[in-house]
């Protein structure tokens, strides 16, 4: 995270504004191609197979993204799902804003930290929910394949504490 490291007044580190705005562009243009979500108007209602997938540009390669609600670069609500595959690794990070799962299918193994310790993860079964304060360091992994579903708040974003692990680069 250096040269763009800020520190919250709670001494956690923060997302500075040119780092967000990147991360925001670099998640939302992979997203251009996937079917237009629901914006905020009237109502809508999706069945698992009117779901559009496609790659996750912020995430290693085997990720899969639907966007449900919203647009991730905007201060609004957004819903989206993701498809990780088994023995997929998320390397730790950070959020802008908070983060909200549900494990809609499979057992998501998720934690707290800056490193990835499979002994601090908790298995969170079908139906499970982890929320997130933003800047805490976090980690996942999978044994198989896995659905998860966030919602929260936008602008949205997602920092590596590693840059290594970043796959944008």
């Amino acid at each position: 995270m250096a040269g763009n490291t800020n520190i919250r007044s709670n001494g956690k580190p923060g997302i500075s504004s040119r780092c967000l705005a990147l991360m925001t562009m670099l998640i939302v243009f992979p997203l251009a191609l996937a079917a237009t979500p629901y914006q905020g108007e009237g109502y809508t209602m999706v069945t698992p197979s009117d779901l559009e997938w496609g790659p996750v540009g912020s995430m290693a390669p085997g990720a899969k993204i639907s966007v449900i609600e919203g647009n991730l670069a905007e201060e609004k609500p957004f819903t989206i799902r993701l498809r990780l595959p088994a023995d997929y690794v998320i390397a730790p990070h950070i959020h802008p804003a908070y983060e909200r799962v549900t494990v809609l299918s499979g057992t998501f193994h998720f934690a707290h930290g800056e490193e990835v310790d499979r002994n601090k993860a908790t298995a969170l079964p079908e139906g499970s929910v982890a929320i997130m304060s933003p800047g805490d360091p976090m980690f996942g992994y999978t044994e198989e394949e896995v659905v998860i579903q966030l919602h929260g708040t936008g602008p949205w974003g997602i920092e590596y504490l590693d840059p290594e692990d970043d796959p944008r680069k």
